[in-house]
């Protein structure tokens, strides 16, 4: 039976992150057992020096955290962090795009960064702070179709992180085809219990040495 450690992403991406605090983060993640650290692309490399020897998987967040980069740029990044080692990819839509109804282009960028990383896990964040009920699903919709991995909520740099209500509309639209990654504002562990109820499978934290002590 999975517990809580195993669901969590133990993330550090704050701007200020220094190599001292990517190397503590790793260290935590192996210590506790969580299932990957999540970091900005510039410190692949390194967190995958800190975790050689280790179960635990990186993640890379590529156009992060606007989404607003262009398609090529982010294309390159995740290649990039891919050959540096990461093992799965957290995306950001553009928002804007999506905002306007280039929802076609949403998608096919969607579809060439899963191309460009090949068998590696792609989630996309559709930033829920941004979207209105039905644009979420729609958002929801294109990530399935497009064949990545997981729809994330958040990047927790938005106006808000995940709600349970997001997780209810998302769940609707993916049932059990495409997996769902909660992230932002995630800090004890009955919340982080309430969304792995709802069928989430992965959850992105800072906070996750809290949750699992206070389990």
């Amino acid at each position: 039976m999975l517990q809580l450690k195993d669901y969590i992403d133990h993330t550090l991406l704050a701007a200020t992150a220094t190599e001292a605090e990517i190397r503590n983060l790793c260290e935590e993640a192996k210590e506790h057992g969580f299932y990957a650290v999540c970091v900005n692309s510039s410190y692949v490399s390194l967190a995958k020096d800190f975790l050689k020897d280790s179960s635990v998987k990186l993640a890379a967040t590529i156009g992060f955290p606007l989404g607003a980069s262009s398609r090529p740029a982010k294309i390159q990044e995740a290649r990039t962090a891919v050959s540096d080692g990461a093992k799965e990819i957290d995306m950001v839509i553009n928002i804007g795009f999506f905002k306007d109804g280039k929802y076609d282009e949403v998608r096919s960028e969607i579809q060439e960064i899963k191309k460009a990383i090949g068998n590696k896990i792609l989630k996309v964040i559709i930033e829920t702070c941004y979207l209105t009920d039905k644009e979420i699903a729609k958002a929801t919709e294109l990530v399935m179709q497009a064949g990545a991995e997981y729809v994330k909520t958040s990047t927790g740099f938005g106006s808000r992180g995940a709600s349970l209500k997001d997780i209810e509309i998302m769940k609707k639209v993916v049932k059990d085809k495409v997996k769902i990654k909660a992230s932002g504002g995630i800090r004890d562990a009955e919340t982080a219990s309430k969304y792995i109820d709802l069928g989430v499978s992965r959850i992105g934290t800072s906070s996750g040495i809290k949750i699992i002590s206070n389990k």
